[in-house]
């Protein structure tokens, strides 16, 4: 990938500069949004990208950026931990979501 961030950070601001302002949060099967706290079902969450991270001073602090879009259009991000720390339900959830709803990665 020709314009890879370092850090997290770095890309979630880049995608905030493309309009994927939207945070969202994962609880009791469903993903959030935390403005509105509309509830978003795998089948609602179409993935534009997924980008995995590994701690610079620690490879065990492991995290993927989702940069999604909702049926009904909100763009946002959502952070996750995987590897020893991930949250299981977490990492199920966006298992669950349908292959055709991820865009290919540049």
């Amino acid at each position: 990938m020709e314009n890879y961030a370092k850090h997290e950070q770095d890309l979630i601001r880049k995608f905030e500069a493309k309009g994927y302002s939207k945070n969202f949060r994962y609880a009791a099967g469903k993903l959030i949004e935390t403005e509105s706290k509309k509830e978003y079902a795998p089948k609602d969450i179409h993935v534009v990208e997924e980008h995995r991270y590994e701690g610079m001073s620690n490879p065990s602090d492991m995290s993927i950026l989702y940069v999604i879009e909702t049926n009904d259009h909100l763009k946002g991000v959502f952070l996750m931990a995987y590897g020893p720390s991930a949250d299981t339900d977490t990492a199920e959830f966006f298992k669950e979501i349908p292959e055709e709803n991820f865009a290919e990665n540049e």
